[in-house]
């Protein structure tokens, strides 16, 4: 088994990554509240005794519900996009002062370094 321990991460690299995830989640939780909104909200127009009191501030709930399904991802991706930077960039912070996360690996093969390159003569063909 080898054993290799994380000592730092890239925080670009780390905030893109959760915030791409964020943006998935988001996105799922965004069409599953906005089609409630959206679903619940009609029921509850047609049901009301006057239609203006089943608005959310002037704003129908097919809009409403539109709108969270869009800036639900949105806002979900721009928070993990800041939490994986903040999140990488305290544990960069850490890992120089605690030595990182170590773990092992199996069926990884140990492998030999190439050897150094190889150093030539200065006259390798000499004249004859």
């Amino acid at each position: 088994m080898a054993e290799m321990t994380i000592k730092r991460f890239a925080v670009i690299s780390v905030a893109k990554m959760y915030g791409l995830l964020s943006f998935i989640f988001g996105l799922i939780i965004g069409v599953i509240y906005g089609l409630f909104i959206m679903i619940f909200g009609a029921a509850m127009t047609a049901f009301a005794p006057n239609r203006s009191d089943a608005t959310a501030g002037g704003v129908s709930t097919v809009v409403l519900g539109l709108m969270i399904m869009v800036l639900a991802p949105v806002m979900y991706g721009l928070m993990g996009l800041i939490a994986g930077a903040i999140g990488a960039l305290i544990y960069n912070a850490l890992a120089g002062i605690v030595g990182g996360v170590r773990f092992e690996l199996e069926g990884v093969r140990e492998y030999e370094p190439p050897p150094p390159p190889h150093q030539w003569a200065p006259n390798q063909y000499p004249a004859q």
